[in-house]
Order: C-alpha cells, then structure tokens, then sequence
C-alpha cells in the first residue's frame, strides 16, 4: 500500500464551472486559464476535458503552450505575457500562439520577424494595476501601428482588473470607465476582454467580447469576502489517513517546539500529511481538516510529512480513517484564511509528490 496522501480532481465538476462561467455571461466568449499546471490541477488533463467548450485557452508562457500542442490541444493558446525572445516567436509562429504584447520590446521585436509570418496579437492597456501594458496614452499610436503591420493578422484589445475581488472598491468601475474612454478613441473596434473570475462573479459591466475565467473554473470563489453562493463545485480535493492515535494526558505536549498543549485528556490522531506534501506549514493549531462528517482542529505545528489533529470530540476515529484536507467540506480558502495566505498559493505550489487521481 502506498503512502495515503492524495489529491482527487473532479473534472464532472470542472466542467460544471465553466458552464456556470458561460452562463453569467453568455454573450462571451470564454478563455479558459490553465497557467500553472491548471492552478495545480494538472494543464494537460485540464485542458483535455474543456477542449470542445473552452473558446481558447491561457497560459503563461510559450512552454506550457507547448506541453498542451504536445498532448494534442488543438484549441487556441493564448500567451498571457507574451514572448521573451527569439525561441518564444518561433514557437508562436510554428504552434499558432496568439500573443500578448504589452511593451515597447516586443514591439520591436515583432518589426524585426519574417514578413511571411502572422501573428493574432493582443494589445495590452494598463488601466490601474500598473503591472503590465501600455498606458491609456500610448493605445492609440501602437494599435494603429499593430494594424498596419504585415506581421498582424489581428489585434484585440485587452486589460486587467486589479481590484474586482473587492466589490465595496469603486477602482473596478475607475478602471472600466478608462477603457471605455479608450476604445472610443479606437477605429476600427477591436473585439476586447477584460474580466477575470472575479469580474465575472461580481461586476457583469466588465464582461466583453472575452471572458478570462481563473479560479472560478477550479471552484474557488475568487472574491476576497465570499458573498452569495454561485454555485461553484471544488474541483481539487486533498486527502490523506489517520496513521497513528494517541491518548494524552492534560498538560502533555504535541508536535515541535511544545506549541500545543493539552488542556484535557485528549485523543490525538497523526495524519500522513505535512509542508512536504503542500499543507501549508503556517496553519495554526485550531484550522479544520474533515473526518467522518466531522470537523476536527489542527493541533500543533503542521510538520514536513505529518499533522496531529485533535480527535477528542469525535464520535469515532480510528486508524486509516480518510481525512479531508481541503475539498468538497472544507474550501481551500478556508485553510489558506487560517495560514494567513490565499487558496491560489495553495493550490498551485503542490508537489508532485503527492499524486493526482482523475475521475
């Protein structure tokens, strides 16, 4: 028998996103985000499931492009940060790529390809978040300049919302009115996008001719303070087993640097699950995991291969019983709200140690 440790991935319920996705915006056509292996989720496997209802799918780089035209992802790749040089425009033209570009380098680095090649670009403005993109004053002379390039074989218009998880914030509204004064100015109008998950979830104003659903797609809410249920299915859920129970005394200790101590006798089980694993190492005692339709508080410091939870409250706990790390009972924003971080970080920097089952 193998180590217990397991990350299960429900790809009925993936799907099930995206059709939530498409419904609040049914107008949209949909750019599926898959950088960062899926959001941890597995790119491949995401991708093979959303191929025939996914419009086009990001990434964020020409390699991850790559892995999924090597898996056989004929859909539309979209480079969320562009190329970086000479091999990421070769890639681009070989595999079909369409491009963001979003400064004055790779503009010049377009006027230097093959006028024999074509590129589907998108122009990026930098409305706010100041990250990426040209500024508002410059959109008008580089579209044009876009348009008249052999090079281009299209230009759509693209920004970021920097602030849409936070609806009470009126910069999602500052940022939208900056982009539609821009495309005023535009001719002719470009097809654009703009909303991300959040912007999906709660400012309809923002979905355009593109959606880029992100989070959402995995069953994450994307928003800071979680308001109404939209119906979201977690796709990924963390498991592992109770591998050891043991009874302590009231004053006892448990785990490194005595961090918990026993204020009853109590009964502690040890969960093959630890940072090593992807569980983050900052959750405090008092962070729930799931067992047999119960929630139970981390005890202790999480370790690199191990957890202790406290059982004591617990109808029933036995060695081998399953335990939900986070899931379908217990969101993975909640753990990462106890560890002082956000449920991206956590489901993105999972190791390959841990294997993933698709059903």
């Amino acid at each position: 028998m193998s180590r217990p440790a397991v990350i299960e991935i429900d790809l009925q319920a993936l799907k099930a996103n995206l059709a939530t996705c498409k419904q609040r915006a049914p107008q949209s056509k949909t750019i599926a985000v898959v950088k960062a292996d899926a959001y941890g989720h597995g790119a491949i496997k995401v991708a093979q499931t959303l191929a025939e209802t996914a419009d086009m799918f990001a990434v964020s780089c020409s390699e991850e492009g790559m892995l999924l035209r090597q898996q056989g992802i004929v859909t539309p790749i979209l480079l969320l940060e562009g190329c970086f040089g000479l091999d990421d425009w070769q890639r681009a033209y070989e595999q079909g790529f369409q491009l963001v570009i979003h400064h004055q380098a790779q503009l010049d680095a377009l006027a230097v390809q093959p006028e024999t090649r074509q590129f589907d670009v998108w122009l990026k403005v930098d409305t706010g978040m100041h990250r990426l993109g040209f500024s508002p004053e410059q959109v008008t002379e580089v579209y044009a300049r876009l348009l008249a390039d052999k090079r281009v074989a299209s230009v759509k218009i693209i920004t970021h919302l920097a602030s849409a998880d936070t609806p009470e914030s009126d910069f999602t509204q500052r940022q939208l009115a900056c982009f539609n004064r821009l495309l005023e100015q535009l001719t002719p109008k470009p097809q654009v996008s703009v909303a991300n998950s959040a912007g999906i979830v709660a400012h309809a104003n923002s979905a355009r001719d593109w959606n880029r659903p992100g989070i959402m797609l995995y069953g994450i809410d994307p928003m800071a303070a979680p308001g109404k249920d939209i119906g979201l299915i977690p796709v990924m859920s963390f498991y592992s087993q109770i591998i050891a129970l043991h009874q302590i005394e009231a004053g006892e200790y448990v785990g490194y640097g005595n961090a918990w101590q026993a204020q009853r006798p109590s009964l502690i089980a040890t969960v093959a699950a630890g940072y090593g694993d992807g569980y983050p190492r900052n959750a405090p005692s008092g962070t729930p995991v799931f067992i047999n339709g119960f929630l139970a508080p981390v005890t202790g410091r999480v370790s690199m291969d191990m957890l202790c939870v406290d059982v004591t409250d617990l109808p029933k706990a036995e060695l081998g019983d399953r335990v939900e790390l986070w899931g379908k009972h217990i969101s993975v924003n909640k753990v990462a709200e106890c560890a002082g971080t956000i449920g991206y970080e956590l489901v993105t920097r999972l190791p390959q140690r841990v294997p993933r089952q698709y059903f």
